[in-house]
């Protein structure tokens, strides 16, 4: 048999609390209902850390932000740091990678051996946090509440132009697979910027919520003094004092959330039309993720940057021929992709064990291994030293040095509303846990290391933007005169070799 395909299809800030098997009922999103029929779903997956560019990076490499260095997403992610890009195509796959994956610095395929749209978002240190001036806000990129309070309708936007050109360049490139030009199997990543704020989505989406039963969060705002350390600084961050954000404001950046679900629904629907229709389907694995959540309202906050359960949790779900499709409620994370593509594609994972923090699915989807506590790393805006958390079973606890530690039983307290830190019923439970954070991380050599980056970062940006400017950003290559009908090619031998199927 062939070695399998994989393609990869990955969402912006994706609250996975709204997959708890699936897409929840209310999202319009038959695609994914249908993926997830055929799929192992991940009920409690965890992103490695609640930002895109950390996120991307350890996705790929399965490593944490603290192995990476891509603390934030200013932070260079470096060429010498293997991804599932390099395993896969070391092993003889085609890579190939049409959207979004936030890598920072000179390097923009990481292991890609083509890729096939630019990013969405800058690549160079422009948006580099600054610890030395905690509480400060950089106001020309920091997040802030105006993605609120100007959800709506639109038929165009910067994000739906990306997002219609990624799924584009997808489905020609499954097309061009079909046709058996090059013989490697392939490994395509397709990775779109939405359901990412602004929650600003197409008329024929906004429609589908005029009545959705979760337009309200469950947890209404809080009282800033309320909040713990945290959130109040990514309240600041978000410059919280100057909206004023009413219950219908909230409603619609909702309803404009879940409308863009729906977008990304039919953009997967066409891929896996094109999959299906060019025979590639029954050889092909489908992982569907997010790199993060979106807290959306929950408690006042928005966005993610936390590790509260919207803005941490993400959907996963893998469908191949090698499992049965199943529900598996034991916590898992992003780092787990890496190696687990690696073992499904047949290479040897012993080998790569030094290259991950995360551990192969496969044994846990069998039921023969167990998956020991998921790691998560916050070190960027809003924050004024590095954040960490665990989950182990039903408890998550979260510590920084600045603050005091949050400890949650999520099967007792779902929404997070109930601190155990300080109940003496728990103190075991967080001296144990606490132990584990303490025997996983240095936080003081963690806090110096991100400090580090971000003082280089500050002298070598300035001193980039003066003088010529040489930009990161990735330029796709169009070698228009290898396209389509040239007279240094035979049109006999062109139109058949662009044909698939052949001969019917």
């Amino acid at each position: 048999m062939a070695r399998q395909n994989f393609l990869i299809l990955m969402v912006d800030q994706l609250n996975g609390t709204f997959f708890p098997d699936g897409p929840a009922d209310f999202l319009h999103a038959p695609h994914l209902k249908q993926l997830a029929k055929r799929s192992v779903r991940f009920a409690n997956t965890y992103t490695a850390s609640p930002l895109c560019a950390p996120a991307r990076a350890s996705f790929m490499s399965g490593q944490l932000p603290s192995r990476t260095r891509v603390y934030d997403n200013a932070a260079e992610f470096a060429s010498d740091i293997p991804t599932y890009a390099h395993h896969l195509r070391s092993a003889g796959y085609y890579t190939g990678l049409s959207g979004k994956m936030h890598f920072v610095g000179p390097d923009q395929l990481h292991g890609f051996e083509e890729r096939l749209t630019t990013d969405i978002y800058p690549a160079d240190f422009g948006w580099t946090p600054d610890y030395t001036k905690p509480g400060e806000r950089i106001d020309w990129w920091y997040h802030n509440l105006g993605s609120v309070t100007g959800a709506g309708v639109a038929e165009i936007t910067n994000q739906m132009e990306y997002d219609d050109e990624v799924a584009y360049h997808a489905t020609r490139k499954l097309y061009d697979l079909s046709r058996g030009l090059d013989d490697r199997p392939w490994c395509l990543t397709v990775s779109f910027t939405h359901p990412h704020d602004p929650y600003v989505a197409r008329r024929k989406y906004w429609d589908l919520y005029e009545n959705c039963p979760a337009l309200d969060p469950q947890v209404g705002p809080l009282d800033f003094d309320e909040q713990d350390p945290h959130s109040q600084r990514l309240l600041q961050a978000c410059d919280h004092r100057a909206f004023d954000i009413s219950a219908e404001e909230v409603r619609r950046a909702r309803r404009g959330y879940f409308a863009n679900i729906s977008y990304i629904d039919d953009k997967i629907g066409e891929i896996l039309d094109v999959l299906k229709r060019t025979r590639m389907d029954e050889n092909t694995t489908i992982l569907f993720l997010s790199d993060h959540g979106d807290m959306l309202g929950e408690r006042g906050l928005w966005f993610k940057m936390c590790f509260f359960e919207g803005a941490s949790r993400v959907p996963l779900m893998l469908s191949t021929p090698e499992w049965a499709p199943a529900r598996i409620d034991q916590p898992v994370s992003t780092l787990d992709v890496t190696p687990t593509l690696c073992s499904l594609a047949g290479l040897d994972i012993t080998s790569l064990k030094r290259w991950t923090d995360g551990e192969d699915l496969t044994g846990l989807v069998k039921q023969t291994t167990g998956r020991s506590p998921v790691p998560m790393e916050y070190a960027a805006e809003g924050s004024i030293a590095p954040l960490v958390a665990i989950r182990e079973g039903r408890y998550k606890l979260c510590v920084c040095e600045q603050d005091p530690p949050l400890l949650f039983d999520l099967e007792a307290d779902p929404q997070e509303s109930v601190n155990l830190a300080g109940d003496p019923r728990h103190a075991q439970l967080l001296s144990s846990m606490t132990q584990q954070i303490r025997d996983r991380w240095d936080l003081a050599a963690f806090d110096a290391s991100v400090r580090e980056s971000q003082a280089r970062r500050w002298v070598v940006y300035k001193a980039l933007r003066n003088g010529a400017y040489f930009p990161w950003d990735y330029q796709p290559l169009q070698k228009a005169s290898e396209r389509y009908m040239r007279n240094h090619m035979d049109l006999n031998v062109l139109e058949e070799n662009q044909r698939y199927p052949r001969g019917e």
